[in-house]
């Protein structure tokens, strides 16, 4: 029935403990719709599946929701910078879904394969699960000649919650777009709504939202106020209903009280011409509790060192936000989904 489980599945952890999310018939039949929707997905559409299919990601956007409008997906047998390429070749896709990670590796072996590129019939692209920074974003859309839409979305809501609108509509980057299935609102912590351009906490309710955490009492009188589900993302919504995510609220770094967003900041340094990837963290600090750090990936072939990045970022940045430590790394440590994570990181490159 439409009532039953049709997925179990667990959080990506990101910022917490992984938990258990039922999504039931209702929930995974109503995000498939929404995606076919928002993408306007059609039988002649065909999608290169390069996420994995035990995360909500591939299962629902790329696959599920191509399916429901009767086209076809080509999946690879995960992402695979060397072989990106030569699968885009051979399953001619109309589009594809990725992580930020995996867009920022494609774009890095672009100039190789630049026969393949010229050759493709994308019709857009989208990308989803972590924050797109922007000028990926325009090196995509320049590299493609095809839009990129970035949705945002979590296993909760069985995937997709808003996304940025396909042409004529206008697309807003930095942005997560406009409500694209589910009821989007922005709530205080007393559980009032706010208006626009007032930051909260992001939450959510419709057909596709989990009825709840399996054997979590704790967890969802936490996460569901007056039958809406809080995201633990901070943001707001502009006039036009676009919304904005300015971060994780248990990744927003404090550094003596003064509260810091790692997104802002790694959206700074992504300027700096030398930098690829980048993730801003906390890392402890003896007398502040926490203090800001970020852990960098150059170009191919570019040069700079820590006091170049900081130096960068005091220019753009109120003081105490510049990072005071920078760490030059060949590759940051990755989640089993391609995620970037911020909670742990100061552990595992041994910052104490």
């Amino acid at each position: 029935t439409p009532n039953d489980i049709a997925l179990l599945l667990h959080t990506s952890g990101t910022t917490s403990r992984p938990k258990l999310v039922p999504l039931l018939h209702r929930n995974v039949f109503a995000t498939a719709e929404h995606i076919r929707e928002t993408l306007r997905l059609e039988p002649a559409d065909r999608c290169l599946n390069v996420m994995p299919l035990f995360h909500i990601h591939g299962l629902m956007a790329c696959v599920l929701s191509t399916l429901h409008a009767g086209g076809s997906v080509y999946c690879a047998p995960g992402f695979n910078a060397l072989k990106v390429f030569s699968w885009l070749a051979d399953a001619d896709p109309t589009w594809y879904s990725a992580v930020p990670t995996m867009h920022q590796a494609i774009l890095a072996r672009a100039a190789r394969n630049t026969d393949i590129v010229a050759r493709l019939r994308l019709r857009f692209i989208r990308s989803s699960s972590a924050a797109l920074p922007t000028r990926v974003m325009a090196e995509l859309e320049d590299l493609f000649g095809a839009p990129v839409v970035e949705a945002y979305a979590m296993t909760e809501a069985a995937h997709q919650m808003t996304c940025n609108p396909l042409p004529p509509a206008p697309r807003k980057p930095g942005t997560v777009g406009i409500a694209a299935g589910p009821d989007v609102s922005v709530m205080d912590p007393g559980g009032n709504h706010l208006a626009p351009g007032d930051e909260g906490e992001i939450v959510i309710r419709g057909p596709n939202v989990t009825p709840g955490y399996e054997n979590n009492e704790a967890a969802n009188r936490e996460n569901f106020t007056h039958g809406w589900f809080r995201t633990g993302d901070q943001g707001f919504r502009d006039p036009d209903g676009y919304f904005t995510i300015t971060g994780r609220l248990k990744e927003i770094i404090n550094r003596g009280g003064e509260k810091i967003s790692p997104r802002e900041v790694d959206e700074v340094l992504m300027d700096h011409p030398a930098v690829q990837q980048v993730v801003t963290f906390a890392m402890p600090h003896a007398k502040l509790g926490e203090e800001v750090a970020a852990a960098v990936v150059l170009r191919e072939g570019a040069e700079a060192g820590p006091g170049d990045v900081r130096e960068f970022a005091a220019g753009r940045l109120a003081g105490f936000k510049v990072p005071r430590k920078v760490v030059i790394l060949d590759e940051i440590p990755k989640g089993p989904t391609g995620k970037l994570r911020r909670i742990g990181l100061a552990d595992q490159l041994g910052i104490t």
